[in-house]
Order: structure tokens, then C-alpha cells, then sequence
């Protein structure tokens, strides 16, 4: 069998254009990237899921797609995933969301329920930000108007990896901080804003009737797994693992572990 080529896409969504990657063929898996990164994060996924149709946006400001100086919400990113699958023909997918694409998926959900066949959340947490939260979301803008995206990727970055990673995988701790170097600083600071101003969906838990897998590194520092194993017990019948050797960037630190999740829920459906 021939493999597809990847390709890249072009959407317009909710006022901007998105650069949606797309590999393979079969069923859709929608994968969202997290802050302050794009789909690259999702590469081991991306090839390893040879049965899948993998579609991977870059959300409004990241990576490869279009910039708006304003307008970032969780809203706005939702209707820009669902533009994309109206552009892609997908009626809906396993959804798959880590980080701060865990937030946007949560409204994804509220709008278009629909639309999602499975969810996937890693690494990620209903609840909205404290007061504190919300003044380091201003604090890290500022820093980014002030002296740029490499001042946030020096800043943030490191405190992602877990210990683990930090002691084994020197090359990764290089590599990640690069590609959040990468990313506009409109981008990033509109990022930083709509998660300081997302809504909590703790209550939307309990309504959750599609397959759920949360996925979750044990030596996050960021999220701690005690949040993450509250949240899968507030789910119905939703499948918790935890994933050792791992911080908060877990599809990147243990990526074989991450697909093997993945496939174990894609093989049920």
C-alpha cells in the first residue's frame, strides 16, 4: 500500500487562516497542540498512526498560521477547529488535546458535541485560573511585549520537563524551548490571555458520554497527577493512565508510551 504524503492545508476559520496538517488515511484523529508550541509537538503520533486520518491545525497564532493582533479565545479557537473539519469533511473525530488544547477542547465540547467521536486529554485540567494563575498569565505577557517569545521559552520551558527528562534527554531540553522560540509573540500573548479569561468546566465533566482517555505524566509539576486522576474519576467510564518518566510535556518525553494509549483506544473503537 502506498503511503499518503503529508500535507498541509489551508482553512480560513472564525477570521483567520490555519495551517492544518494532515497524514494518513481512515477514521479522523484531531490532535491540539499546547502552549506555547504547535503540531510539531504531536510528530511521534503523527507517523506512528499509520490507520488514522491525523489532522494536526496550528491554532490561530502558532506555527504556521495566520496572526491576528487580537481576538484569541477559547471560543475562537473552538470555531476554528470546527471550520477546519467542515473544510476537511470530518462530521467528527477522536478528539486529542494536551495542555491548554485540553482547555480549548473543553469548549469544543460546549459548542459542538457532536462533533467529537472519542476525547483525549493530556496532561491538562478543567478548573479555570486562580487569581494567582491569572497574574502570571499578565506577568509572562508582559515579558513577551518586553523582551520576546525567547524570554518566556527560557522562563517556562525548563519548569515543563520532569526530572527524569531533565537528567536523560539533554537534546530534548534543547529542542522544545526552540520551538517555542518559534512562535509570534501576537500569537503567544493572545494565548496567554485566553487561558488567564477560560472558563472553568469542572461541571462539564460528569456530562461527558463520549470514550475518554486521560493521559497524564507522573512527575508533572505543572498539573500534579492528583488533579488529572480527580478529574478521569469525575468522567464516566473514563480510562486513566499515567505515564512514568514523564513531566508535563509527555507526548514529546515519552512518546511511544503516549501512541500506546492512543492505540489501545483507537483499537476499541
Amino acid at each position: 500500500m502506498v503511503r499518503p504524503v503529508p500535507g498541509i492545508v489551508r482553512v480560513t476559520g472564525a477570521g483567520a487562516t490555519l495551517a492544518v496538517h494532515v497524514r494518513g488515511e481512515g477514521p479522523p484523529i484531531l490532535f491540539v497542540h499546547g502552549f506555547p508550541l504547535d503540531h510539531a509537538m504531536w510528530s511521534h503520533q503523527l507517523a506512528a498512526l499509520e490507520r488514522w486520518r491525523c489532522i494536526a491545525p496550528d491554532l490561530r497564532g502558532a506555527g504556521d498560521s495566520d496572526v491576528p493582533s487580537e481576538d484569541y479565545t477559547m471560543g475562537r479557537y473552538a470555531d476554528d477547529l470546527r471550520a477546519a473539519c467542515d473544510a476537511l469533511d470530518v462530521a467528527d473525530a477522536v478528539c486529542c488535546g494536551f495542555s491548554m488544547g485540553g482547555y480549548v477542547l473543553f469548549e469544543f465540547l460546549r459548542r459542538y458535541r457532536s462533533r467529537v467521536r472519542a476525547l483525549v486529554l493530556c496532561d491538562t485540567r478543567p478548573e479555570a485560573d486562580t487569581a494567582e494563575g491569572k497574574r502570571a498569565r499578565d506577568d509572562n505577557a508582559a515579558l513577551v511585549e518586553h523582551d520576546g517569545v525567547g524570554a518566556l521559552a527560557d522562563r517556562v520551558v525548563p519548569k515543563l520537563f520532569g526530572a527524569t527528562t531533565r537528567a536523560g534527554r539533554p537534546e530534548l531540553v534543547e529542542q522544545v524551548p526552540e520551538m517555542a522560540r518559534r512562535q509570534p509573540a501576537a500569537g503567544v500573548i493572545g494565548a496567554l490571555r485566553a487561558m488567564r479569561d477560560r472558563p472553568d468546566s469542572t461541571a462539564l465533566l460528569s456530562g461527558i458520554t463520549v470514550p475518554t482517555l486521560v493521559v497524564h505524566g507522573a512527575e508533572d509539576e505543572v498539573v500534579p497527577p492528583a488533579i488529572a486522576r480527580a478529574m478521569a474519576a469525575r468522567i464516566p467510564g473514563a480510562r486513566y493512565v499515567e505515564v512514568g518518566g514523564a513531566g508535563h510535556l509527555t507526548p514529546l518525553e515519552q512518546p511511544e508510551q503516549v501512541t500506546r494509549a492512543l492505540q489501545e483506544l483507537l483499537a476499541e473503537l
